[in-house]
């Protein structure tokens, strides 16, 4: 009688792997596709800015992800990359002047009951603030630029609104004024987290 109900747990927890493996294999493929297109967005606008040297850093890093025939272009993808594997894609602004150093562009997938969403934030130093016990930290603050399950993602609108941020981004390195930069976020994206460092 004892291994009756053991053997009913069984059963319910080998179907219960079973879903829960399919599961994770269909979320692997679909981050693995929207990683790819991340990753080489997020790096064809590192090469972009590059160009006009403006220096960024990306995780993850272009020795993980790109081979190159001769840095930073030509490249493609390494075969054995794990896509899949990757959970925030980012670019960090290191340019020093006018308090740059920290501006970044972040996409991440976070869990919720229901399902997987991707976010993607512009992230920036509001400036420095003194705590007693701490010493100077820097005050950062994100606005939410995209936010969608795996499922509803849309990468017309996550492109459409990365080319706004880009622009805007792009044109406040060339004009050296990060204030317009901060005003079209703040008026055109919705407040996220605010942090010190």
């Amino acid at each position: 009688m004892a291994d009756d109900w053991f053997a009913a747990l069984d059963k319910e927890l080998e179907k219960r792997t079973e879903e829960i493996l399919l599961d994770v294999d269909e979320q692997n493929a679909q981050k693995e596709d929207i990683n790819k297109t991340l990753i080489q967005d997020f790096w064809r606008i590192w090469i972009r800015f590059n160009k006009e040297g403006v220096h960024f850093t990306m995780e993850p890093s272009h020795s993980a992800f790109a081979q190159f025939e001769d840095f930073p272009e030509p490249w493609k993808f390494k075969p054995k990359f794990n896509f899949s594997g990757v959970s925030t894609v980012q670019l960090i602004d290191r340019t020093q002047d006018q308090g740059r150093v920290g501006d970044s562009l972040k996409a991440w997938y976070y869990n919720t009951a229901k399902a997987t969403h991707l976010r993607m934030v512009f992230e920036y130093c509001e400036g420095e603030h003194y705590y007693k016990y701490s010493g100077w930290k820097r005050i950062f603050t994100q606005r939410v630029l995209y936010d969608s399950t795996l499922n509803s993602l849309s990468f017309d609108k996550l492109h459409k609104i990365l080319g706004d941020v880009v622009k805007i981004w792009f044109e406040s390195h060339i004009r050296r004024n990060r204030e317009n930069l901060i005003k079209h976020l703040k008026d055109t994206y919705e407040k996220g987290e605010t942090f010190t460092q």
